[in-house]
Order: C-alpha cells, then sequence, then structure tokens
C-alpha cells in the first residue's frame, strides 16, 4: 500500500510546479511591454485572482496607472504599518482620485501581535526584521492570500539585489508579477512626465524609496534608490519580497 502523502510533501509538490509554472510565463511573456503583461495576466491568464500590492511610494504612480488603464477594480493592497509618513498617506488617496480605483484593500498589523511583538511601537529600534515581520511581512500574507498572483512595482535598477530580477517568481503556490522589471530609471520618468502622473511628494527631498519614517532616510548623491532604507543597517530588504512571505502564506494555508 502506498503510503499517504503528508501535507508537507503535498506542499512541496504545488510550490515546485507553481516555480516551473513562473519559469515558463517568464520565458513566453517575460520580454512584452509592461502594459502588455498586466493585460495578459489580469484578463487572461489569472482573471478574476489577481491583485497589485502598492506602497504609494516614490514610484507607485506608473504600475497603478498601467493597471487602471485594464481595470480600475483591480483589488489594489496597501499595507498600512501604523508608521508611514502622512505625505504617503495623502498621496495614495490622492493617485486613487487620479486614476479612479474603486478596490483598495489596506491591511493592518494583527493587534494581538502587535500587542505581544511590540507593545511601545519601538521595536524598529532594536530588531528591525522583526518589525517588518509583525508590521509588514504577515499582513501582506493576509492581504494576497485570496489571489493567485499580484503586481508589483519592483524594478532591477533599485537595488544590487533585485538585479535579476523575473518577471514572472514563485512565491509558495502564489506567483509574483513584477511588469516593470527590465525598465530604467529613464523609462521611468519618461512615462511619468508622458502622463503627467504626481509624484510622492517626499521625492523632492531626497526620498527615492519610501518606507516607514522611522527607517527611511534622502539618498545621498551616487547611491542606489534603496540606499535610503535601513542606513547604517545591513538590512535591504523589509521581507516581504523574500522566504519570510513564502513561510507566512504555506502557514496560512495549513
Amino acid at each position: 500500500m502506498l503510503a499517504k502523502p503528508r501535507p508537507l510533501d503535498r506542499i512541496v509538490d504545488v510550490e515546485a510546479g507553481i516555480a516551473a509554472e513562473a519559469a515558463g510565463l517568464d520565458a513566453l511573456y517575460g520580454h512584452l511591454k509592461p502594459l502588455e503583461i498586466i493585460e495578459r495576466s489580469a484578463r487572461e491568464i489569472f482573471r478574476g485572482e489577481t491583485a497589485a500590492v502598492s506602497s504609494f511610494g516614490a514610484d507607485s504612480a506608473v504600475l497603478l496607472h498601467m493597471i487602471a488603464k485594464i481595470d480600475r477594480t483591480l483589488p489594489v493592497i496597501f499595507l498600512d504599518t501604523g508608521k508611514h509618513f502622512e505625505e504617503t498617506l495623502g498621496y495614495r488617496d490622492a493617485l486613487v482620485a487620479d486614476f479612479g480605483l474603486t478596490d483598495i484593500r489596506v491591511i493592518t498589523p494583527d493587534e494581538a501581535a502587535l500587542e505581544r511583538i511590540d507593545p511601545t511601537g519601538n521595536l524598529n529600534e532594536t530588531d528591525t526584521d522583526a518589525c517588518c515581520d509583525v508590521r509588514k511581512v504577515e499582513p501582506l500574507a493576509r492581504g494576497v492570500e485570496p489571489f493567485r498572483a499580484w503586481f508589483t512595482g519592483r524594478k532591477r535598477f533599485q537595488a544590487t539585489t533585485r538585479a535579476a530580477l523575473p518577471v514572472f517568481e514563485a512565491v509558495g503556490s502564489r506567483i509574483r508579477i513584477n511588469p516593470l522589471a527590465h525598465w530604467t530609471t529613464s523609462d521611468q520618468a519618461a512615462y511619468m512626465r508622458k502622463h503627467q502622473l504626481r509624484e510622492n511628494p517626499l521625492v523632492a527631498y531626497g526620498y527615492l524609496s519610501i518606507g516607514c519614517f522611522p527607517c527611511t532616510q534622502p539618498v545621498q548623491p551616487g547611491e542606489d534608490a534603496r540606499s535610503g532604507r535601513w542606513a547604517g543597517h545591513a538590512k535591504t530588504e523589509c521581507g516581504i519580497h523574500l522566504s519570510g512571505l513564502e513561510k507566512s502564506l504555506t502557514d496560512a494555508s495549513l
């Protein structure tokens, strides 16, 4: 008699299949223009099962403008960490109005987890990874759980850690889509000018990658766009794009 597959075995099989699917999609469609990638993904490949994740940061307008062209009702997930700049929250509301987006899903940290892990609200001063886990990684896992795939605005030029970024990539049993992965800073600027898109007001003060206010600084001349995040720490990503999210998604599905 064959042994009954264990839950972990099934998870491994599913994730291997998703990884193969992502690689196949990247080979087939990764070369397309961003708008074509969004349209093909939202209307055909993952129809009705796609969302977007946006920080409403320094260059979020481009992806959201493209999404609005395809489907203004597409869910857009925003992680309200409780530590955002007021300018970011205002920018979020302005872009939503500009583009007519109708389904903004604001996801907040779990209150019980915050009370247990960060009761004083100062965890970022002693453990930035733990702070991001409770305020971003776990909330995002909840936010994307209903979907098969989601769009991000990540690009290869933003940091050395993103230099090999694919357009389609597997995250556990789901697929993350980076339509702008191949874009350069010139592509970004040209699109903003062409469509007269508003910038996050913090960009004018040198904030080229914008996260929570305690851990974000203006970028110094000659440094990459994400150098102002967690300045003075080895940390370069909050975790929502790393393996911690895969674990949170897996835990949520058990």
